[in-house]
């Protein structure tokens, strides 16, 4: 099966509610603060699900109870007074709630803006694999890039209002690994919890015709050659048009972890960029999840970019 461009939500206006959601770990409720001042500041009247500042009385690395934490996502979900469902932060835990939420509610409650990353990967293949929705690859609220880092805020902020403005993708880093043009709807997020994902009941079975987005953050580099050797044995990258990398934050010296990223992508006959810009790096761009994209990857030296063919949201 070849994918197909997922259901967009609609794009925010001045004054939208939004939810901030905990499925993870734990938030500093400092921090939670600082962003929802920001959200604030860009006219948006943020909300904070229920459960989003506990943490689990016996595993402090969960920000509560697992039901609770699904409870908190589908009720701000389903709730329809809610236009975005914005996540406070990754960690751990996405795989443990992630089948306690009924997706038949969720898919009849209609797309609507979602934004994470890292361990928020398992929930942006779930909203596409089990409701069609497309998703937004992006900083969240509680977390120092987003606290602090101006393009991260700005690059988030223009997705929710403006789409249009940021179309196109990418850091002057970005690098032709394997140069070339690709076509392909875009997929992906943290590397190690894809590899964790495969093979589960409900996890991607084909990905012809997708565009992959890589990244991940504590790393060593033999870890991620681990971690791509396993996608690769469960036919992940079969029928990917291209691989766009994004940060490898605290994943050893970048020599090594490019060495990997050649040794195992290098091959694969197709298209690949790094340092593109996104995920647990010094400024995390907004990608969205499921919309057609073209990644040019120049010979050279030129830049290289992802360009969304239509806004990420409507």
């Amino acid at each position: 099966m070849t994918l197909e461009p997922l259901a967009r939500p609609a794009r925010l206006r001045p004054g939208a509610r939004v939810a901030v959601v905990a499925p993870s770990g734990p938030v500093p409720a400092e921090r939670m603060e600082r962003g929802l001042e920001l959200l604030r500041g860009w006219d948006l009247d943020p909300v904070v699900a229920p459960h989003a500042l506990d943490t689990h009385p016996e595993l402090g690395h969960l920000a509560g109870a697992d039901e609770d934490r699904a409870r908190d996502l589908q009720e701000a979900w389903c709730d329809p007074s809610v236009d975005a469902v914005l996540c406070a932060r990754g960690g751990y835990g996405a795989h443990r709630m992630v089948d306690l939420l009924d997706w038949s509610a969720m898919r009849a409650a209609g797309p609507k803006v979602f934004v994470g990353y890292s361990d928020i990967t398992v929930l942006h293949e779930a909203f596409a694999l089990r409701a069609g929705f497309s998703t937004l690859h992006g900083p969240m609220v509680a977390t120092e890039v987003f606290l602090k880092d101006a393009a991260t805020q700005q690059a988030l902020r223009s997705t929710l209002f403006e789409p249009e403005s940021v179309q196109v993708l990418g850091l002057e880093a970005a690098a032709a690994l394997v140069p070339g043009t690709a076509r392909g709807i875009t997929y992906g997020g943290c590397a190690s919890l894809l590899a964790a994902d495969a093979g589960t009941p409900r996890a991607r079975t084909s990905a012809r015709g997708g565009l992959l987005v890589l990244e991940d953050t504590g790393e060593e580099p033999y870890r991620l050659d681990g971690i791509l050797t396993r996608l690769r044995r469960t036919g992940a990258f079969e029928g990917v048009s291209g691989v766009v990398c994004g940060s490898w934050e605290a994943c050893g010296p970048y020599e090594g972890v490019r060495a990997v990223l050649a040794d195992r992508l290098g091959g694969l006959g197709i298209p690949v960029v790094e340092e593109l810009g996104f995920g647990h790096g010094p400024t995390a761009l907004t990608v969205p999840l499921g919309v057609p994209v073209v990644l040019d990857a120049p010979a050279g030296g030129g830049r290289c970019t992802l360009t969304a063919q239509v806004p990420a949201l409507i």
